[in-house]
């Protein structure tokens, strides 16, 4: 079966573009999701890409921006965030409540609408976890558990549609090497942290046919850090 479209969500940020450019690259077509206007330059006029407007958290519009893909093939879902505070005596209800919407809903909503059609194709799904799924730090408690949902609901999904030959699998990066992450953290080592087109090319295999028998991965992209 020859590879069909894939739909990148969160296809503007900073691993976004360099997914999108990956997969490009590789042949494949793209359909990548925006929000605001000023993302659309971001990715600009490449052959074989198309920009669809699309707020995730609404079930219609993820809906949508999934029937939009033709032939679709796999999904790639980059949306989420992070976010570091207290500890959890000092955390509120209302913090975990958005960084479990943030990093878990598009994922789900997507994977409800893309599911049944990636199963004609056997093709792929692929989340973005953490490396603080596994490894919790200090005031992160809110995202760690966040993430780690991410990786329980890739694994579930697995479990569910393993069968069919659907690929669910999740990265894991440690500190993604982009120009936000720089100006946050500027005395970090920054030669440790992992380049977002060295993930990309983990991302182009895990939706290509040579990732074939790879599904219910947790994969760590950490770089050197």
């Amino acid at each position: 079966m020859s590879d069909g479209g894939v739909l990148v969500a969160g296809g503007t940020g900073a691993l976004g573009v360099a997914v999108v450019d990956e997969l490009l690259r590789s042949g494949r077509r793209v359909w990548a999701t925006w929000v605001a206007d000023a993302e659309r330059g971001r990715l600009g006029g490449r052959e074989n890409l198309t920009l669809v407007r699309a707020d995730l958290f609404d079930p219609d519009q993820a809906e949508a921006a999934v029937a939009a893909v033709e032939d679709l093939d796999a999904v790639v879902n980059l949306v989420g965030g992070f976010k570091s505070g207290p500890r959890i005596h000092e955390t509120g209800p209302d913090d975990l409540d958005a960084m479990l919407r943030l990093n878990l809903r598009p994922a789900f909503l997507l994977a409800r609408a893309a599911l049944p059609r990636l199963a004609e194709r056997e093709g792929a799904f692929v989340c973005v976890s953490a490396r603080a799924a596994l490894r919790p730090f200090p005031g992160g408690v809110t995202y760690a558990t966040a993430k780690a949902a991410v990786l329980g609901f890739i694994k579930a999904l697995d479990a569910e549609w393993r069968a069919t030959g659907v690929r669910c699998n999740a990265i894991l990066p440690s500190v993604i090497d982009t120009p936000a992450n720089r100006a946050a953290s500027p005395d970090a080592d920054h030669g440790t942290w992992v380049p977002p087109e060295e993930i990309a090319k983990v991302v182009r295999f895990l939706v290509s046919r040579d990732a074939a028998v790879t599904s219910g991965a947790a994969i760590p992209v950490y770089g050197r850090a």
